[in-house]
């Protein structure tokens, strides 16, 4: 048994320091190379307007807009980061955390919370932004992410060397899924099959209020070895380590070089959901000690220290974040309650008999409703 514990943040990927300071990695930093001025802006400017909207979804929720909400605050950079790395043709299969990568991918923040209303399975074409759609059930998608995967690489898109055809999927999940079945059996597929796929772990060190030293006794990264994944660990709050680690994971799937296993070790700043109370399994020191190494700040402290990040940007910012706080909340509050057999839209791709038929009965049904007030 190796003693570094699930908890050590040794031999983390690091390329920014929690002060703001930039290193070199002799294996990583190439990947981060491309990463100008202007990209690390653009990370930043990302990073800030998805913590904006967060906290407007959680404002939505206090006061009754929203049946639930999941927030993704502490979590910026390993989603930007690893979302900035993405290409049109990579495929992405979320949970329901990764509101950062829905940014990245095009969808339009406010439909993600058709889902947390309670109105829609979800609201976004998967297809037009290469993003599938929530995934509540904990760790159900990484199967679905697997066989995806595969039947690209048997569609011939992987590893045929042109940049506009080759792509790979990434599957997101937390340290809590890394303890179900359905995570070790689509890592069993991804191995054998050497399918085309990242698994990317934010380890935020919570499983709702589980901690990750309740469910390992190593690093999670370490498991990949046990299915023959190469695995690697970043700083998951360092968005230019996790875009430099997530490039290079996708540019080895693509080129047909297998799965790989990314654990972003981060920190969940905020609650599990809404109907969670952390100070029942956190410490206020373990908050602070987190708080020193928020993402957004960090990067902040080095493009200011570059003279990179004047007022200007962050003005720019501020005036996104209110408008889309305000086009948010305004667009909640005008959704009605869609009728019931929307239920059956967007089930599968293409029409399919079994739910066609269950369509056809709901109707038979709620129309029963209707004859028995006719006769009464």
């Amino acid at each position: 048994m190796d003693a570094l514990g699930p908890l050590s943040d040794e031999g983390l990927v690091t390329l920014l320091t929690h002060t703001g300071e930039r290193v070199e990695h002799p294996d990583f930093s190439a990947y981060a190379a491309d990463l100008d001025p202007k990209a690390l802006r653009a990370m930043w400017h990302h990073m800030t307007v998805l913590r904006g909207f967060d906290l407007e979804a959680t404002s939505l929720q206090r006061q009754g807009e929203l049946g639930l909400w999941v927030q993704s605050l502490g979590q910026e950079a390993a989603q930007i980061g690893s979302g900035h790395a993405l290409r049109p043709t990579d495929f992405v299969f979320p949970s329901y955390r990764e509101h950062g990568v829905a940014l990245m991918r095009g969808v339009d923040l406010p439909e993600i919370l058709r889902l947390f209303r309670g109105l829609q399975h979800g609201a976004w074409d998967a297809a037009a932004h290469g993003f599938h759609l929530y995934t509540l059930v904990i760790g159900a998608h990484s199967l679905h992410a697997t066989g995806y995967a595969m039947a690209m690489d048997r569609d011939g898109l992987v590893g045929t060397g042109d940049p506009e055809r080759d792509g790979a999927v990434v599957c997101y999940f937390g340290d809590g899924a890394t303890s179900q079945g359905d995570v070790s059996e689509a890592m069993v597929f991804a191995s054998v099959h050497h399918a085309p796929i990242v698994f990317f772990v934010q380890n935020n060190q919570f499983a709702i209020s589980e901690p990750t030293t309740r469910q390992s006794r190593v690093p999670l990264a370490q498991r990949g070895a046990g299915f023959g994944i190469p695995a690697v660990r970043v700083d998951g709050n360092d968005v230019i380590a996790s875009y430099a680690v997530t490039r290079w994971a996708l540019e080895k799937a693509r080129s047909g070089g297998g799965p790989v296993l990314i654990e972003a070790f981060t920190y969940r700043m905020g609650a599990h959901t809404t109907s969670d109370d952390p100070t029942k399994y956190r410490t206020r020191a373990d908050e602070a000690y987190w708080a020193e190494r928020d993402p957004i700040a960090r990067l902040e402290t080095y493009l200011r220290g570059l003279g990179e990040l004047g007022d200007d940007a962050v003005e720019a910012a501020r005036a996104e974040i209110k408008e889309l706080g305000r086009r948010t909340r305004e667009t909640v509050k005008s959704w009605e309650r869609p009728p019931a057999s929307t239920m059956f839209d967007h089930v599968y791709a293409e029409p399919h008999a079994t739910v066609e038929a269950e369509r056809a009965w709901f109707a038979r049904f709620q129309g029963s409703f209707v004859d028995e007030e006719a006769h009464a």
